[in-house]
Parts: structure tokens; C-alpha cells; sequence
């Protein structure tokens, strides 16, 4: 198995078949378990994208991508719902005008 250098989309780490380091049944427990306030502070380079990409697939329904995974076992509905996903990345150069964009 590869390792997904620069790779910070979940579903193309499970497809090109990469190491991921299982960290859906803590996903499964975020998105499931009643608390009215979440906060999740993580430093530069430590895995936000790759979370929020993985939230994405999970919340599309796209359950063939966790097959193998902690949770794979935990969810039993698999909805599919509507997600929009805003990539604050590609707006890092921009000028004002194309940000109101």
C-alpha cells in the first residue's frame, strides 16, 4: 500500500487503494450522539481537509467507501444527504471582487 502523500480527499485515498488511518467510528460517534455544540480545533497540517472530505462521503451516503472501516459496522441507515461543500483553499489569492463571487 501507498502512502497518500498530498492526497486530502478521502475518496481517493480509499480508491487508489492508499493507507488510511481508521478514524470513522469517532466520525460515526460525532454525527450520532446528542450534544448541541461540537468544537474541533486541530493545528495546520493535521488532517482537516481529510476530515471534512471524509464527512462529506459519509453524509452523501457513500457507503462502498467504508467497507473495511469501524463504521461500516455502526451505521445501518445509510442516507444519503444533500452537502456543500465550500474549499476555502481556493479562494486563498483571491481579490476582493472574486471572492463576493
Amino acid at each position: 500500500m501507498k502512502y497518500p502523500i498530498g492526497i486530502q480527499t478521502f475518496s481517493e485515498i480509499i480508491n487508489k487503494k492508499c493507507i488510511y488511518v481508521d478514524k470513522t467510528e469517532i466520525i460515526y460517534k460525532l454525527t450520532n450522539e446528542s450534544s448541541k455544540y461540537i468544537f474541533l480545533s486541530r493545528p495546520r497540517r493535521f488532517g482537516k481537509s481529510l476530515l471534512t472530505s471524509t464527512l462529506e462521503s459519509y453524509f452523501k451516503g457513500e457507503k462502498e467507501l467504508f467497507k473495511g472501516l469501524a463504521i461500516e459496522k455502526l451505521e445501518t441507515e445509510w442516507i444519503q444527504r444533500p452537502v456543500l461543500h465550500f474549499d476555502m483553499s481556493l479562494a486563498k489569492h483571491a481579490d476582493v471582487e472574486r471572492l463576493n463571487e
